[in-house]
C-alpha cells in the first residue's frame, strides 16, 4: 500500500525561553520577537511515526503548517528529517487564530492539497497544550480521528488499528481510510537530522500560501475576529508577602505559630 501522508506541525517558541516569553496587553498576544522558535515536540513524533510507515509501505509525505513567514525554518528541519514536501500557510488575516479558528484554516488548506490517506499531528502543542486542534481538525474533514495514541498497525488497504492511551492500559480500535491521528511522545523516539537530510531538504518544494490562494476559505472563520474564544482581562498578580521572623528555641517557635493558626480561627 503507498499512503499519502499529511503531518501538521507547529512552530512554538523554545521552551528554553519560557521564562523570557511577554504577552502583549493590548492584542493579548504572544510577544515572539528575540525568542528562537522550534518544531513543537510531540509533532516531531508524529513526523517519525509518518517516516516510519512511509518505510513500511512506501508513500508521500506532506509536512505543513499555519503560521508566520518565519516557521519556513521549521518545515525545513521537517524536510531535512525526511518528509517529501512542505507546505505553509501565512497570512495576517489569520492572526489571533484560536484552536477552532485554526483547525478550520487547517482543514481548508488540507481539501486544497488534495486527498490524503492519512493525518498525523502531536496531541498538544508545547505553548498551548490544549489538545483541541487534532478532533478539531478532524470534524471540520468530516472523518475518523482518535487522539493519545501510542501505537499504529496499517491493516490491509483501508484500514488502520491505534492503540489509545486509557486509564490503566491501552485500548485499540479500528479506523478506515482516510483517518486522523494524534500521537503522544511515548510512541516513538523521532531521528535526528543529518547533514545528508539538511543537503537534500535543499532539493525538495517549500511551498508558501495566503488565504487568498485557497478555495472555500471563509473569512467568518479565521483570525481574531472568526474566533470564539476571546482573551480576557491581563492582570498582574502581586508576589509579595508579610513576613514576620519568629526567634526563640524551637519549642518556643513551635507554640507561637500554634498562637497564630489558633488566632486565625477565632
Amino acid at each position: 500500500m503507498v499512503l499519502k501522508i499529511a503531518v501538521c506541525i507547529k512552530s512554538v517558541p523554545d521552551p528554553s525561553y519560557y521564562d523570557k516569553t511577554k504577552i502583549d496587553p493590548v492584542t493579548k498576544s504572544l510577544v515572539r520577537e528575540g525568542i528562537p522558535s522550534v518544531i513543537n515536540a510531540t509533532d516531531k513524533h508524529a513526523l517519525e511515526l509518518a517516516l516510519t510507515l512511509r518505510e513500511q509501505h512506501g508513500g508521500e509525505i506532506t509536512a505543513l503548517t499555519m503560521g508566520p513567514l518565519d516557521a519556513q525554518g521549521q518545515l525545513y528541519e521537517a524536510l531535512a528529517m525526511g518528509a517529501d514536501k512542505a507546505v505553509l500557510l501565512s497570512d495576517k488575516k489569520l492572526s489571533g487564530s484560536d484552536t477552532l479558528a485554526t483547525s478550520y484554516a487547517l482543514s481548508v488548506l488540507l481539501k486544497n492539497l488534495g486527498d490524503f490517506d492519512l493525518i498525523l499531528a502531536g496531541n498538544e502543542s508545547d505553548d498551548g497544550a490544549t489538545a483541541h486542534v487534532p478532533s478539531q481538525l478532524g470534524e471540520w474533514l468530516n472523518i475518523p480521528h482518535i487522539m493519545d495514541v501510542v501505537d499504529v498497525d496499517i491493516e490491509g488497504e483501508k484500514q488502520l488499528t491505534a492503540h489509545k492511551e486509557v486509564e490503566g492500559g491501552t485500548a485499540a480500535y479500528r479506523l478506515e481510510l482516510p483517518c486522523l491521528v494524534a500521537v503522544k511522545k511515548k510512541i516513538n523516539t523521532p531521528r535526528l537530522t543529518t547533514v545528508w537530510g539538511l543537503y537534500q531538504a535543499e532539493t525538495k518544494t517549500l511551498s508558501v500560501l495566503c488565504g487568498d490562494e485557497l478555495s472555500g476559505l471563509s473569512c467568518d472563520y479565521i483570525g481574531l475576529s472568526g474566533s470564539p474564544t476571546q482573551p480576557g482581562e491581563l492582570r498582574a498578580v502581586g508576589r509579595g508577602r508579610n513576613a514576620q521572623a519568629i526567634e526563640g528555641t524551637a519549642e518556643e517557635i513551635a507554640c507561637a505559630i500554634l498562637a497564630k493558626i489558633n488566632a486565625l480561627r477565632s
